[in-house]
């Protein structure tokens, strides 16, 4: 019996992660015969599923559409998992994702037992989230969920773009997947026009429906596509591109540099390479000094040039505020308040 009921959360599962299935894949997948997947979609339609059939040999089966689905079943660890998932939703780069969290977990609350509903409800109300303003390249709810879909079910995309110099273009590519960082979303898709793997800010893009042809899976372009997408949007859109070692542990650096910033690579325990870009070498040298970690140049030359005519234009200044400053005793500065150490009460 338990061995059942695993199958058949399995099976649906399955019907709910891909538009449409043959029973010979279902039977594959599950390690039984299609006679048993026919007698498992049954029980599932028993239980109130509405679970499509098409006869033939192009037919299969399909999760059908329906508002009186039964209700979803969470654990203990789940329930808490998806509230903290909620908790936490804001601000990562869905515009009103916020408040859909909300309303989200307010209706979490209302299904779930007693003993799940105060554990719930203790994390809602005791816990304070502290987010960035909302940033202007949030991307549409909608918009992303059409752009998973597409890739779920491998249908050609066409859309108007605006590219980083905020030209306008019109792309049709074959999406494979979503990639996110903290703050923005990213597309990573074959681009039939330029043949060749491209990735598109999800906030740049404007679905252009209908969709379609389905096409066949494309061997992605790297097994680790959020370093690839990184690699790509802190280095390859960048004119300007350097390698520096930083004299800080890679995990200490990751803390302060994000995906989208550049690519760091551990050297050993007390250093790691950055691998970055700029629009010139000049912002560059500002952004790696607002970083404030001790570093050297790997390459290219050039950056050093540019950081050495940084640091005597910064010498000319301190010389001519010295210059102009009255003679006399040199002027008492006042400490900066220091903030309260962590847990440390600070009244």
């Amino acid at each position: 019996m338990l061995e059942t009921s695993a199958r058949l959360l399995r099976l649906l599962s399955l019907l709910q992660a891909h538009r449409e299935w043959t029973g010979a894949d279902l039977a594959e997948r599950l390690g039984v015969t299609p006679r048993t997947v026919r007698r498992d979609v049954d029980r599932l339609r028993e239980l109130g599923y509405p679970v499509n059939a098409s006869p033939g040999t192009g037919g299969g089966y399909q999760l059908g559409a329906g508002a009186e689905l039964p209700p979803l079943l969470l654990d203990d660890d789940e329930a808490v998992a998806v509230a903290v998932g909620l908790r936490t939703a804001a601000g990562h780069g869905v515009e009103g994702i916020g408040e859909a969290s909300v309303r989200a977990l307010a209706k979490l609350e209302q299904v779930l037992p007693g003993r799940l509903r105060r554990r719930v409800s203790a994390l809602n109300e005791f816990t304070v989230p502290m987010l960035r303003p909302r940033r202007r390249s949030a991307v549409d709810p909608s918009v992303l969920t059409e752009l998973a879909a597409v890739c779920r079910d491998g249908e050609r995309l066409r859309f108007d773009y605006l590219d980083h110099r905020g030209a306008a273009t019109r792309r049709t590519v074959e999406p494979h997947r979503l990639v996110c960082t903290e703050h923005r979303w990213y597309l990573v898709a074959w681009d039939l026009d330029r043949e060749d793997w491209r990735t598109f800010r999800a906030d740049r893009i404007e679905p252009r429906p209908p969709h379609g042809p389905r096409f066949p899976p494309r061997r992605p372009p790297a097994e680790d596509l959020a370093g690839y997408v990184s690699e790509g949007v802190s280095q390859g859109a960048y004119a300007a591109r350097a390698v520096l070692r930083l004299h800080v542990p890679a995990e200490q650096a990751a803390q302060t540099i994000g995906p989208s910033d550049g690519v760091i690579e551990p050297v050993d325990a007390h250093s790691c390479l950055l691998r970055t870009g700029a629009v010139s070498l000049d912002v560059m040298v500002i952004h790696v000094l607002l970083a404030g970690y001790e570093f050297e140049v790997v390459e290219p030359a050039g950056l050093t040039d540019r950081i050495r005519a940084a640091r005597d234009l910064l010498d000319r200044a301190v010389d001519r505020s010295e210059a102009a400053r009255p003679a006399g005793p040199a002027a008492t500065v006042p400490e900066p308040a220091r903030a309260p150490d962590a847990g440390t009460p600070s009244g």
